[in-house]
């Protein structure tokens, strides 16, 4: 008999959907701390949880019989993952239970922003009847800037089109190829997307790239009439800049399901009658809790017993077959996958990778997956591994061409990519020394040597004595140690570039005082994976 424990609230569908197979027994115990949750979790074959339960490396080490893990919903940042794989214990979410829950709130925020439902509701109960103020604006014929075309902003696509909107899309990676079929205008120049809207909604993750996406700068390139929506992620929208931009009538309004902090710390919005706030309800409807209960526990029941593994978020250990050398350049090119997701911002347009060397005589389909894994993890809330980097790689329209070269050049191998977005070509070679050390040899023609781990600071800057002293001060000023330093000239042409990697991420300060630097061209802070 295998036991599923399930320590968060879980609609009874799910439970339900356990006990009734064969071999199998849900046991619900809610609310436990850590430390019971220690103590209870050897019994179990298998764990299903919501967003409160925190699966630790305490918890995960008294998990003896455990084989799976599902978290009904998508985030996973109450789960040690790591701890998770090196325990052999399959991480799954469910990542399409709550889209069309998602979508559908969007909708509604957009609808009561142009009908003025909320004020009018609350104008109405004190005694009052103006039916003049509270006019509204059709949906009809009106443009809906989507920033981010996945599952989420295609959903509110679809359901926009059913309102007669013109929709114009815009995805900070890559577009779905149906997203042109669907009927939505894709561009590529996101300042359009806030010059013609007349509703934004906003549909990405965030990260380093997203975060503060949209500023002051931002919202006083959109119209007057413009009206935000965001159900994705807070601190897209710096809130503050959002919040005086509402205030002083530079946009006719916002509607807010998600913020930087949760409860909010900034209640600005208090002072905003044309602010309307949700608390995370994105999810939050009946369909989509029985949804994601009912997956979650199809999913982790499939994995127990041998079945077909879904939305796994932990790639399965890797078998003993596998050569050392393949396993090593596997994590030498996820890393090179994540720097080029920073070096090379932009639509992607093609990706090439070759093989040199003796690895090429190497089975690498791993390698390039994993490459492809480094590439779009900064891009997605969900985590990408070696069972889902093909497939979302293919919905983005993305391939990545795969040559393999045995004759040895310089050195007894190497990987390279290179990567062309709708902005820059970059490419990336690196190798791995004795069998062991991971190096990146060269960016873009620049020969140099350093390690890709922690954070990567890579500098394009002109040739000029002072350049690592200079980097070196401003590190040491913030307390940031330098792990390995590549140096590469282009004497010619008057440049050269710094990459190191660094025992911290620089803070926005020390990264403002680099970019700063008069001889800086260019610079990119990577966080590796």
């Amino acid at each position: 008999m295998y036991k599923i424990l399930i320590s968060d609230k879980l609609a009874q569908e799910g439970i339900d959907l356990i006990n009734s197979m064969e071999g199998f027994e849900a046991v619900v115990n809610t609310g436990m701390s850590e430390d019971e949750l220690s103590q209870v979790i050897g019994e179990y074959d298998g764990l299903i949880i919501r967003s409160a339960t925190k699966v630790t490396a305490k918890v995960l080490e008294k998990a003896d019989k455990l084989k799976g893990i599902a978290r009904a919903g998508v985030g996973v940042d109450n789960i040690d993952i790591p701890a998770a794989t090196q325990k052999g214990v399959l991480v799954m979410n469910t990542p399409g239970g709550n889209t069309l829950s998602a979508a559908e709130h969007t909708m509604a925020l957009m609808l009561s922003l142009s009908r003025n439902v909320v004020p009018a509701c609350v104008s109405l109960k004190d005694g009052v009847w103006d039916r003049k103020k509270y006019t509204g604006n059709q949906l009809n014929n009106k443009v809906l800037g989507l920033i981010g075309l996945g599952r989420i902003g295609m959903a509110v696509a679809k359901m926009a089109l059913g309102f007669n909107m013109k929709v114009l899309g815009y995805d900070p990676f890559a577009a779905p190829k149906e997203a042109a079929q669907l009927g939505i205008e894709v561009t590529e120049d996101i300042e359009r997307i806030y010059r013609e809207a007349d509703f934004l909604s906003l549909h990405i993750p965030r990260n380093e790239q997203t975060t503060n996406m949209i500023t002051t700068k931002q919202l006083e390139m959109m119209k007057p009439t413009c009206r935000i929506v965001n159900c994705a992620r807070g601190g897209i929208i710096n809130e503050d800049n959002l919040y005086n931009a509402l205030n002083t009538n530079v946009i006719a309004g916002a509607a807010l399901d998600v913020f930087s902090k949760e409860p909010p710390d900034n209640m600005g919005f208090q002072k905003c009658p044309t602010c309307l706030v949700t608390p995370h309800l994105g999810a939050s409807t009946e369909e989509a809790q029985i949804e994601v209960a009912v997956e979650a526990a199809q999913i982790l029941c499939d994995a127990i017993k041998g079945g077909p593994i879904c939305n796994a978020l932990n790639a399965p250990a890797t078998s003993g077959g596998v050569s050392p050398i393949v396993l090593r350049y596997g994590e030498l090119a996820q890393r090179i996958g994540s720097v080029m997701s920073t070096l090379a911002p932009g639509h992607i347009k093609n990706a090439k990778i070759e093989f040199r060397g003796s690895i090429a005589d190497k089975p690498v389909d791993s390698i390039a997956t994993a490459f492809t894994i480094g590439l779009l993890q900064p891009h997605f809330d969900t985590i990408i591994n070696m069972v889902n980097a093909p497939v979302f790689a293919k919905q983005r329209g993305i391939s990545i061409d795969q040559t393999k070269n045995e004759d040895v050049k310089d050195l007894e191998s190497s990987f390279t990519a290179t990567v062309t977005t709708d902005k820059v070509t970059r490419t990336i070679c690196g190798t791995v020394f004795g069998g062991r050390l991971l190096r990146i040899i060269e960016i873009d023609g620049f020969g140099i040597e350093v390690t890709p781990e922690g954070t990567m600071v890579v500098i394009f800057n002109d040739d000029k004595p002072g350049v690592i002293g200079s980097v070196g001060k401003v590190l040491g000023n913030h307390s940031i140690n330098i792990n390995t330093m590549g140096v590469g000239h282009k004497r010619e042409e008057g440049k050269a570039i710094l990459a190191v990697s660094l025992d911290k991420t620089p803070d926005e300060k020390a990264t403002k005082e680099l970019a700063g630097l008069d001889f800086v061209n260019e610079m990119y802070v990577c966080k590796l994976q």
